[in-house]
C-alpha cells in the first residue's frame, strides 16, 4: 500500500529528469546573452549535473520543477557547506504540468517555462547576498524589471540559508 502511495509522484519526478536530460525546445546551450542586471549566463553542459531536487510549483504557474548543481554546489550541499562557496552554480528547468497520456494519475512535463540560475560570486554580487540570477525564457533572458524580483525574494525567504530556496532530496 505505502509502494503504492509514492508510485506517481515517483513516476513524475522520473519523467521531469527524462525532460531535464533531453528537452530541446529551451535553447538553452546557444544562448550566450547575459541576463541583466547580473550579467548571468547559461552554463554549458549543465544538464550533465546532478539534481539537487525535484520540485512542484501550484497555481497560479502549476510547474514541475528540478533543480540541478554544479560538482561544486553538490560537494557543498552534501556536507552542508554554507554559505555556499564562490563558484557554486544551481540551475532550476521548470515545465508546465500535464497529465500523462499513458497513466492518468500521473502528472508529467509539458513546454518548457523557463531556465533559471543561480551563481555564487561573492565579490561581484556582494550587494545581493554573493549571488547572481538569471532567467532565461526560450533561450533569452527574462525583461530587468523581471530580475528585478529575484534577490528581494530570496532575501525575504531565505536569508538565513545563503539565499537558497533548495534543499537537497536524498
Amino acid at each position: 500500500m505505502m509502494l503504492a502511495h509514492f508510485r506517481a509522484p515517483l513516476v513524475a519526478m522520473a519523467l521531469v529528469l527524462a525532460a531535464a536530460a533531453n528537452q530541446g525546445a529551451v535553447a538553452a546551450d546557444v544562448t550566450g546573452t547575459p541576463s541583466p542586471i547580473y550579467g548571468v549566463t547559461i552554463p554549458k553542459g549543465y544538464r550533465q549535473w546532478q539534481m539537487v531536487a525535484p520540485a512542484e510549483e501550484a497555481a497560479p504557474l502549476d510547474e514541475l520543477r528540478v533543480v540541478l548543481g554544479n560538482p561544486l554546489a553538490i560537494k557543498a550541499i552534501e556536507s552542508a557547506t554554507q554559505p555556499f562557496p564562490d563558484g557554486t552554480v544551481l540551475v532550476k528547468l521548470a515545465y508546465r504540468k500535464k497529465q500523462s497520456d499513458d497513466f492518468a494519475p500521473a502528472t508529467v512535463p509539458g513546454e518548457p517555462t523557463t531556465v533559471q540560475v543561480m551563481v555564487k560570486d561573492s565579490r561581484r554580487y556582494a550587494s545581493t547576498g554573493g549571488w547572481g540570477f538569471g532567467r532565461f525564457i526560450n533561450g533569452v533572458p527574462a525583461d530587468a524589471a523581471q530580475h528585478q524580483t529575484c534577490f528581494a525574494c530570496h532575501a525575504a525567504l531565505v536569508k538565513d540559508r545563503d539565499y537558497v530556496f533548495t534543499r537537497y532530496a536524498r
